[in-house]
């Protein structure tokens, strides 16, 4: 060391030291224990959420109050409950009856069941839900999907003009068995399951359903007699058409586009300014009223204006001695009922989640299951048919400014109203009013901005989508649906087995790496290719991730042999985004290794933090 440069051998070796980057040491990991692995792995998949941190260090009375509370959550919100909630529950519950007595006589008709019986579906499972349901706003009844896929699906079975009553016992078997399949996926935990029908294929499916019912009730629109029974698009367009010159009504039709007007209109009122939301909620009621009216006093029946006709006076009978428990059709009530009701879990989850985060609370979705499933075995016990949440009744319901599930009560308690007193007065409705309903209610299930989005982000749920729509318009509701599952798995099967890789560049004045295809002035390497793999590596996709890297490393020495460029000395593989890695992954990387290295290109990791390959293989990574 020179003299007079101010510093010592100690200072000099502390430089030397601060120019070497620090390692950090890879420890070794703990050995694994198969039970305590096992026992992790069920307790994240299937109590993620510990439904049992509740009772912890509790009384056993207290222990006993908590699980009565977890059942009912009315128990537990009710002891809070005040006349100020009451207010804003009544107007809630009030408006949304309104809106529900009118569709619930047409979803009926969807189902091809007599009108009374939608009634009856929204008297008693919403009193149920109340109890055991954790949403806020949801307003439970029929719907129109799940009408016209419960209808159809019966219909293949049991033709309901010829044998109405086995077409009846067919539909409180489908729905005692789709209250099972809720309750059980509820209390199983299974609730996921749900969520492998992706929300691209529900928007498709939605989309075509909604065509499929507006078109379905173009019989009552036009005054029609005799129409197809199946819902694809070609037959009923077939049907319309042919019975252009001697089956259509124009007073039916006057009324029909009429009132169709004047609901759309509502509908439009509404959306534009929140603070009328009554508009369109009270509209249907006040056209059934107005309608009736007309056709009371002009004889419009008598001119060939088919009504309702008749409506069964009275609560719900029983009918759990209806219900095929034995025989031919306990096969097909159990499988009409697992596909409307897993259609009727998956809506009334998605209005719940929808809802909840609107005005910021949590749902349990497993509780939320075993409700839905309770209301619709003792709903099929009681001559209803599957009820779910309404994403119509319940968006009217959380503009209304619902409080609590008191809302549903009072609905129900207006439909016990009606049926006990005001059924008689729906003798002269015209079908063609309840067609005019259930088309401007259908509409806002053709979501054109969300499939738009879907487009913008992702072509193969658009795929997804379209083929669920284009399956449900073209072929059938259950063929919709079945296109829609399938797609959904197809895409699963394709993120596991070909997950994404990308050729990753140095951004200019940075020593950030990138992917080429997203950052265009990302530059690559000279002599080195970097390649990123962003997944996890198992053995469904071990065997592709080292053919795409191999094909990665055979099309870049093709250009640098054609541009005269030095060859790739390197390949550094960043396993950065790469989560786990099973033995058939450590094996494909190690056939990757020695491929390589006959070619006498080097490999490193770039990401030092997997410590399943330093354990398990020496060659170099």
């Amino acid at each position: 060391m020179e003299p007079g440069n101010g510093r010592d051998s100690g200072e000099l070796r502390g430089d030397v030291h601060s120019e070497i980057p620090y390692v950090h040491r890879i420890g070794v990991p703990p050995k694994p224990n198969l039970r305590k692995e096992f026992k992790a792995g069920v307790k994240e998949t299937f109590f993620s959420d510990d439904p049992l941190r509740p009772f912890k260090n509790q009384t056993g009375w207290k222990k006993v109050v908590i699980g009565l509370q977890t059942v009912f959550p009315i128990l537990d919100w009710g002891r809070k409950y005040s006349f100020g909630k009451f207010k804003g529950d009544l107007i809630a519950g009030l408006t949304i009856a309104s809106l529900c007595i009118p569709q619930d006589i047409g979803y009926a008709k969807l189902a091809h069941m007599d009108a009374q019986y939608g009634l009856y579906s929204s008297f008693v499972p919403p009193l149920i839900y109340a109890c055991m349901g954790s949403s806020r706003d949801i307003a439970i009844g029929p719907v129109a999907v799940v009408s016209l896929l419960l209808g159809t699906m019966l219909q293949n079975e049991i033709d309901y003009k010829s044998n109405p009553a086995m077409f009846r016992r067919l539909a409180f078997t489908a729905t005692f068995f789709a209250g099972i399949t809720q309750f059980s996926l509820g209390f199983f935990r299974l609730g996921f399951l749900i969520d492998f029908l992706s929300h691209a294929a529900v928007v498709g499916f939605m989309a075509g359903a909604a065509i499929t019912i507006a078109l379905q009730q173009l019989k009552g629109l036009l005054g029609i007699k005799h129409f197809t029974t199946k819902t694809d698009i070609v037959s009923v367009m077939r049907s319309v058409w042919g019975s252009v010159h001697h089956g259509w009504n124009w007073q039916t039709i006057l009324i029909g586009v009429s009132f169709l007007a004047f609901l759309l209109l509502a509908k439009y009122i509404g959306k534009k300014n929140k603070k009328l939301f009554w508009v369109p909620a009270v509209a249907p009621l006040i056209s059934v009223f107005i309608s009736t009216l007309c056709v009371y006093l002009t004889h419009a029946e008598k001119q060939g204006v088919q009504t309702v006709w008749h409506i069964e006076k009275g609560i719900n009978p029983p009918s759990a001695n209806q219900i095929f428990f034995s025989g031919e059709y306990l096969g097909k009530g159990f499988k009409i009922g697992m596909v409307a009701g897993m259609i009727a879990l998956t809506e009334a989850i998605a209005i719940g989640r929808t809802f909840a985060t609107m005005k910021d609370y949590q749902i349990d979705g497993n509780k939320e299951m075993v409700a839905l499933g309770t209301m619709n075995i003792v709903g099929s016990m009681t001559s209803c048919y599957v009820s779910t949440g309404s994403f119509s009744r319940s968006a009217v319901n959380y503009m209304a400014g619902c409080n609590t599930a008191v809302s549903n009560i009072v609905m129900s308690g207006v439909v016990l109203l009606t049926l006990e007193l005001i059924t008689p007065l729906f003798k002269h409705t015209p079908n063609a009013i309840i067609a005019s309903i259930i088309i401007s209610a259908v509409v806002s299930l053709i979501d054109v901005e969300a499939m738009a989005l879907i487009w913008k982000i992702d072509k193969f749920d658009f795929l997804a989508c379209i083929g669920a729509f284009f399956g449900v318009v073209f072929i059938s509701v259950e063929m919709g649906l079945l296109i829609a599952v399938s797609i959904s798995f197809a895409k699963i099967l394709l993120q596991v087995t070909r997950p994404r890789t990308a050729l990753l560049g140095k951004l200019p004045r940075t020593s950030v790496y990138r992917n080429i295809q997203q950052y265009p002035e990302a530059l690559k390497v000279p002599g080195m290719l970097i390649v990123r793999v962003d997944s996890a590596i198992y053995f469904s996709n071990s065997n592709y991730i080292k053919e795409r890297i191999l094909r990665w490393l055979t099309d870049e020495e093709q250009i640098l042999e054609e541009t005269k460029q030095p060859r790739i000395a390197f390949l550094v593989v960043d396993l950065s985004p790469v989560t786990d890695i099973d033995t058939s992954g450590i094996h494909a990387l190690e056939e990757l290794h020695k491929s390589l290295d006959k070619k006498s290109i080097k490999v490193r990791n770039s990401d030092y933090n997997h410590t399943k390959i330093s354990n398990f293989s020496n060659t170099g990574w």
